[in-house]
């Protein structure tokens, strides 16, 4: 019997951050006979039949590692033939001293931007590291390997655009409200672009949860209150998983100054949108493609050209765009391609 074991921290489609690991969990699940998964909170019914959920979720941080040993030593006793630890270092920390003694690979998927020195100790422990590309780890490791992301091709259909004749051009944005988003950097591109003569506007949606990200979201309130940007920006609020694809699909284009491979960008290609981002992660995704979709991080100038040749196209130019990006998307960063990464990677 192949079985794998998935250590995560959320398994719920609707969560507006986490969402997505449910299509991941299940890809695999297609490929194996079974998997354990391991959550900190879990919603019922979310995961195929032949998936066994333990939650470790717990009142103080002593139960919760309690909880998480026993189920992991649970699931050892019959042999799985690796342990994924998704996006949290120190889930792979934990279960290095159970899991590597027996000769099973520990595999950790990562795709965060920041270096730390638990993520140092966790690439230290684990058999491999998997992420969008070698370049979206913040550490150089011979353990790391680039498989793609993992995005629902069925979630996000091709839809198409509402005709832009009469009405602004609109870039959208969505995700945490972190600073490490320069989410003032795509206003300030925007307005350079409006000082061009080109009617647009930008919409921001996200979360906050953390202290630091709703002092952010009201900063980017006031910069926008301040300076009578109303006209052409708001700034949002959360939007449910279930609502994310027709937010795309009312968006011309979607736009990411992160300096990471955020999935906000392949989920808008997935839909047919035309994006813009600054990660170099995406070289290969926005290859040959004309005019640029990349644009340079901390220079809001260079995005308010790439927004200028974009409104210069017609509708049907910029559904073509669309297009490609999705069929690169599908054959590079789909659900399916990233489950075969991992196994690939797991069973060398």
């Amino acid at each position: 019997m192949r079985k794998l074991v998935f250590i995560t921290q959320v398994v719920d489609p609707d969560d507006p951050n986490l969402g997505a690991t449910c299509a991941k969990i299940a890809a695999l699940a297609r490929r194996v006979d079974e998997v354990a998964v391991l959550c900190d909170r879990a919603r019922d019914g979310a995961l195929p039949e032949n998936c066994r959920v333990h939650v470790f979720g717990a009142p103080s941080r002593g139960q919760r590692a309690s909880r998480y040993v026993g189920a992991l030593n649970q699931e050892l006793r019959v042999r799985p033939f690796a342990v994924i630890a998704h996006m949290v270092p120190l889930y792979a920390i934990v279960a290095a001293p159970f899991v590597r003694p027996r000769r099973i690979p520990l595999v950790l998927w990562y795709t965060h931007w920041k270096a730390h020195a638990v993520l140092r100790m966790a690439t230290a422990v684990c058999t491999d590291v998997v992420s969008v590309d070698e370049r979206s780890f913040p550490l150089s490791s011979r353990k790391v390997h680039g498989i793609g992301h993992g995005i629902d091709m069925t979630e996000f259909p091709c839809r198409p655009t509402a005709q832009s004749a009469g009405r602004a051009l609109r870039v959208m944005t969505l995700g945490r409200y972190s600073p490490a988003k320069r989410l003032e950097d795509l206003i300030e591109g925007v307005r350079l672009a409006r000082d061009r003569d080109v009617d647009v506007r930008i919409d921001l949606f996200g979360t906050t949860g953390t202290p630091e990200y709703e002092t952010y979201k009201r900063g980017l309130e006031t910069l926008v209150a301040t300076n009578g940007y109303r006209e052409f920006v708001s700034v949002g609020g959360t939007i449910p998983r279930t609502g994310v694809p027709d937010e795309y699909e009312r968006a011309d284009v979607v736009a990411s100054a992160f300096n990471s491979p955020d999935k906000i960008v392949l989920e808008a290609c997935a839909s047919c949108r035309p994006v813009l981002a600054a990660d170099v992660s995406f070289e290969s995704l926005f290859s040959g493609i004309e005019p640029p979709l990349a644009f340079e991080r901390g220079r809001p100038e260079t995005l308010a050209d790439r927004i200028e040749a974009l409104a210069a196209l017609g509708d049907e130019e910029r559904a073509a765009i669309g297009r490609t990006l999705r069929s690169r998307v599908e054959a590079h960063h789909s659900v399916e391609s990233w489950a075969d990464g991992i196994l690939r990677i797991a069973e060398r």
